[in-house]
C-alpha cells in the first residue's frame, strides 16, 4: 500500500529567514502526523537552512529544480549534487513553469531525471497538458509523451521509487482544478502505462500525485481517488494552517 505523499511547492516565495520561521511552524504542526511522506520545496537560497530546520522531523525538503551536468559554466544553475549536499532528499523536474517559462523540454527533463537519480535524490517528475491540448483531445496522448520520454532509460527499479505528478497546466495558479473524476482518469492512465513500460511492482509503488490549485477545501475529494497518492501543492502550501489540514485529509483518506 503506497503512503500518501504531500509535497509543498514554495515556487518563488519565502527568504531564508521566512522559510525556517515557516518550517519549525509546521514540523510542529504536523509533529504527531503519521503514514503521510511530507514534503516542502524552498527557493535553492533557503534549501539548506530549510532542510537544517527540518533535521529530526516528519518533514523531508526538495529542490524544485535541478541541471543534468554535476558542474560546469552555467550561471545560475544548481546541480542535482548541489542540490542534495545542500539537505534534499527529493528534486521537482519538468514543472510546467520550468517548461513554458525556461525552456524545459522532455528531454532536458529526462536529464534531469538521470543526473537526480545519479545524485541520490527521488526525482517528482511533473507531467501535464494545456488547456488547448485538453480541448482537442489530446491530454492523454501528451501524458504518454512526457512520461515516456521523461523515463527514457530509467530502470524499473528507479521507477518504482520515484514521483510523478499529474499537474494539468490549465489548472496550476488558476484558481480552477480538475474535478476529483478527470484527476483520477489522468492518474489511472499513467499508471496504466507505468505497468505496461515498467512492469506491476514498479506501477504499484511508485507515487501518482496531483497538482493543480489544490486547496484544504478540494483536497479531500481528490484525495478519496483509488489512483491518487498524494498533492504537489502550490500556493496553499504557504499557509502552515492550510497545508496541515491538507496533509490530515490525505491520512483520512489513505
Amino acid at each position: 500500500m503506497r503512503q500518501p505523499f504531500i509535497a509543498g511547492n514554495w515556487k518563488m516565495f519565502k527568504t531564508v529567514h521566512e522559510a525556517v520561521v515557516h518550517v519549525k511552524e509546521l514540523r510542529s504542526v504536523v509533529k504527531d502526523v503519521e503514514g503521510v511522506d511530507i514534503v516542502v520545496a524552498p527557493t535553492a537560497t533557503a534549501l539548506h537552512a530549510a532542510a537544517e530546520a527540518a533535521r529530526n522531523s516528519n518533514i523531508a525538503v526538495a529542490g524544485q529544480n535541478c541541471h543534468w551536468e554535476r558542474d560546469g559554466a552555467f550561471t545560475g544553475e544548481v546541480s542535482a549534487a548541489m542540490v542534495r549536499e545542500a539537505g534534499a532528499e527529493y528534486v521537482i523536474v519538468g514543472h510546467s513553469e520550468r517548461r513554458t517559462l525556461f525552456g524545459d523540454t522532455d528531454q532536458t527533463v529526462n536529464q534531469r531525471v538521470h543526473a537526480a537519480l545519479g545524485a541520490d535524490l527521488v526525482p517528482i517528475l511533473c507531467v501535464g497538458e494545456t488547456l488547448d491540448q485538453r480541448d482537442g483531445g489530446q491530454t492523454l496522448a501528451v501524458l504518454d509523451q512526457q512520461l515516456k520520454r521523461g523515463l527514457d532509460g530509467v530502470s524499473a527499479d528507479h521507477v518504482a521509487s520515484m514521483v510523478v505528478a499529474y499537474e494539468p497546466v490549465w489548472a496550476i495558479g488558476t484558481g480552477r482544478n480538475a474535478t476529483p473524476e478527470q484527476a483520477q482518469e489522468a492518474h489511472a492512465h499513467l499508471r496504466g502505462r507505468l505497468r505496461s513500460w515498467f512492469g506491476a511492482d514498479a506501477a504499484e509503488r511508485c507515487h501518482v500525485i496531483y497538482g493543480g490549485s489544490v486547496k484544504p477545501a478540494n483536497a479531500a475529494s481528490l484525495l478519496g481517488q483509488p489512483d491518487i497518492d498524494g498533492a504537489l501543492v502550490g500556493g496553499a502550501s504557504l499557509d502552515v494552517a492550510g497545508f496541515a489540514q491538507i496533509v490530515r485529509a490525505a491520512r483520512l483518506g489513505a
